[in-house]
C-alpha cells in the first residue's frame, strides 16, 4: 500500500494517443495523478470537468494532472473530446497501474461485493515522492481538495 513519503511506483501507460507514459517521465514536475472507475459516468465526468474548469491554476502552480482508469484508449479519445479535458488519460487495461497505486480493490455496490477501480488521487513532488493521498473524493469539488 502506497504511503505518504514513498516514491512513486513504477509503471508503464500509454495515453489516449498511444504514446506510452512511465514514471520517470512525470519526474521534474509536481505531479496529480487521478484513479476514477469509468469514462463518461456522472462521477468520473464531473471530477474530470472540475479538473479541466480549474486546469490553468494546476498548470500556474507546476502541476501536471493525469487521469488514469482502465478505459480503452478508444473510450479515452471519446471522453476527453466530449468534455474537452486538456491533460492525458491513460489506460491501464490490465489494472497493474491500479494495483501499483493501490487503486484497485474490493467496491460495495447494493450489497454486492465486486473489484473494481478505487477513486483515489495521488500528489507527488518534483522528485516523484507521494506528499498526500486523498481517498474521499467530492467528485464536484476535487481540486479545491487537491490544492
Amino acid at each position: 500500500m502506497l504511503q505518504v513519503g514513498d516514491k512513486m511506483p513504477s509503471f508503464a501507460a500509454v495515453d489516449e494517443t498511444g504514446k506510452m507514459v512511465t514514471e520517470k517521465d512525470l519526474i521534474g514536475k509536481k505531479t496529480v495523478i487521478y484513479f476514477y472507475p469509468k469514462d463518461s459516468t456522472p462521477g468520473c465526468t464531473a471530477e474530470a470537468c472540475n479538473i479541466r474548469d480549474n486546469y490553468h491554476v494546476f498548470l500556474a502552480q507546476g502541476y501536471q494532472v493525469y487521469g488514469v482508469s482502465k478505459d480503452s484508449q478508444a473510450s479515452h479519445i471519446k471522453f476527453k473530446e466530449k468534455y474537452d479535458l486538456p491533460f492525458p488519460l491513460l489506460s491501464d487495461p490490465t489494472t497493474e497501474m491500479l494495483q501499483a497505486f493501490g487503486a484497485w480493490g474490493e467496491k460495495k455496490n447494493y450489497g454486492k461485493v465486486s473489484m473494481g477501480t478505487l477513486r483515489k488521487t495521488f500528489i507527488f513532488d518534483e522528485t516523484g515522492i507521494l506528499v498526500r493521498i486523498i481517498e474521499k473524493v467530492d467528485t464536484k469539488n476535487h481540486t479545491e481538495q487537491i490544492l
